[in-house]
């Protein structure tokens, strides 16, 4: 019934061709006042007035919806009800309060401990932490610390965040290009990607696994020692890459006969993304540390790690450090967040709901040979784009069209991959099933108009002037914030760096 419903019910609807005029309006204040760093204004030139559930809707009225949720942040959607109630109710209370216990931080961490997997239920302790990244960074100097030893093993697409020294554990050269801050020892292994594989074992992680024993075992592999390995139970930024099957029980293995932590970034798989719980339970495996953030805070800012309790006998006073760490504000929210994930159907609902999204997305591709591969768990999905189905050549061009259509007709969607040619489908968990279909719709709609005219990159944008703005305001991707100073992605394979 559309009167339980937590979104906009009438979305996708576009009555101001986006950007309208209001948009535009704010769009050029923003970019006269904000720094050109911001990207996201490039891909959804829009400004957002309000969001409901698992849809936004823009200052010219606008409305979308929404298969971003904030990249995972919001498994639960936007300004749910529970979530918000919780938020007012810890207002009235305290909002900020260093690392003295209240009835919020208490309650959290009963909830948290008693929500992780494995032998990590109620046996763990937990680092609070400001942002994914910093969880990342955290969870590597605890691993460090622990063992007595440095070097992390770290993965090809990882994305770890570029919180600090964070960003040395992420893949992408462009993230680490304009970072100043280096440091720790970091081991880059490929990950098994069964649609791309480097080692010849699409089916299998045994080569990674070797190529690591290697590494380890052979005196002049160049790796002195090592403390952990950290890992993605799927690939975000990296592609919405799924392993295969052996990959994290192998990992796990390989930790334990060799002395290692093995650290989860369950930062975008945790909290029912993938239609567990928890990332690593797709695979049975429990690790010793795994690091938590984005949807836990239901769009306020919280991070955390929850370690083995046995890992160290105790931490030194001020072991990782941040101002706003454990805000009781986002602690509130996170415990009915966990509540909510434990007491109602969304994680299983978005298992069964992920596969027949994957089912028609796989059917769009029979049709749209566009798509190379698709692949994912629960409500993490992606969908890559080539331009040779054989020799799967990334078409970063294609998938960034699509982005921009599929925002001209009322649906959010964002591109990832080492070569941004794959849109990932990471809707709200709660998303009414009406707007999943509208939303599929829209989706092969612009597959066949893009199919139709087959333009690789968007024309120059028109110049238009906006009535707040004094001069002219281009409107498009990449229009309204130009990059001065672009940072360039890996070129696709075949292709040498300049």
């Amino acid at each position: 019934m559309v009167e339980n419903w937590l979104s906009f019910p009438d979305a996708p609807k576009i009555v101001a061709p986006p950007p309208g005029p209001k948009s535009r309006a704010l769009l050029a204040i923003q970019a006269r006042l904000e720094t050109d760093a911001v990207a996201y204004p490039r891909y959804f030139p829009m400004a957002i007035r309000e969001a409901r559930g698992s849809t936004i809707e823009d200052v010219d009225g606008n409305r979308y919806i929404d298969w971003v949720a904030g990249i995972s942040v919001l498994n639960l959607g936007h300004r749910h009800p529970r979530l918000m109630a919780a938020l007012q109710r810890q207002s009235e209370k305290i909002w900020h309060s260093l690392e003295v216990p209240t009835e919020a931080r208490i309650e959290f961490l009963e909830q948290l401990t008693s929500s992780l997997p494995g032998t990590l239920h109620n046996r763990a302790k937990v680092l609070f932490s400001i942002t994914g990244g910093d969880s990342t960074e955290a969870a590597v100097s605890l691993a460090d610390y622990a063992t007595g030893r440095s070097g992390t093993f770290a993965f090809s697409g990882a994305y770890h965040g570029v919180h600090g020294g964070a960003v040395n554990l992420t893949g992408g050269r462009r993230y680490r290009a304009t970072s100043s801050f280096r440091g720790g020892t970091v081991i880059r292994v490929p990950f098994p990607n069964p649609y791309r594989p480097v080692l010849n074992t699409p089916e299998s992680a045994q080569g990674v696994i070797r190529y690591m024993e290697h590494l380890l075992n052979d005196p002049y592999s160049g790796v002195d020692h090592a403390s952990a390995v950290l890992v993605e139970p799927i690939l975000g930024e990296g592609g919405y890459v799924v392993p295969p099957d052996d990959f994290l029980p192998s990992l796990r293995e390989f930790c334990d006969e060799h002395d290692l932590l093995l650290i989860a970034d369950e930062v975008q798989t945790g909290l029912g993304r993938t239609g567990k719980f928890w990332g690593v339970e797709n695979w049975n495996v429990t690790p010793d540390i795994i690091c938590i953030a984005k949807t836990i805070g239901g769009g306020i800012p919280a991070s955390m790690v929850a370690y083995r309790e046995d890992l160290v006998k105790e931490l030194p006073r001020g072991f990782h450090l941040g101002t706003y760490r454990g805000n009781p504000l986002a602690l509130a929210v996170g415990t009915e967040v966990l509540k909510i994930l434990r007491e109602e159907h969304w994680i299983n609902l978005a298992a069964r709901r992920g596969e027949q999204v994957q089912a028609r997305f796989r059917e769009y591709a029979g049709t749209h040979p566009s798509i190379g591969d698709v692949r994912g768990k629960g409500f993490m999905i992606g969908v890559e784009f080539v331009k040779d189905a054989v020799r799967k050549t990334p078409w970063e061009d294609r998938a960034k069209a699509m982005r921009r259509e599929l925002f001209l007709n009322g649906l959010l969607m964002h591109t990832c991959g080492s070569y941004d040619n794959t849109l990932r489908f990471m809707s709200p968990l709660t998303i009414e099933d009406p707007l999943l279909e509208r939303g599929l719709a829209v989706f092969e709609q612009a597959l066949s108009n893009l199919d139709a005219a087959p333009v690789e990159k968007s024309p120059v944008p028109p110049v238009t002037t906006s009535p707040a703005a004094p001069h002219p305001v281009p409107v498009g991707e990449d229009a309204l914030f130009p990059p001065r100073h672009p940072i360039q992605s890996p070129p696709p394979p075949g292709r040498s760096l300049p």
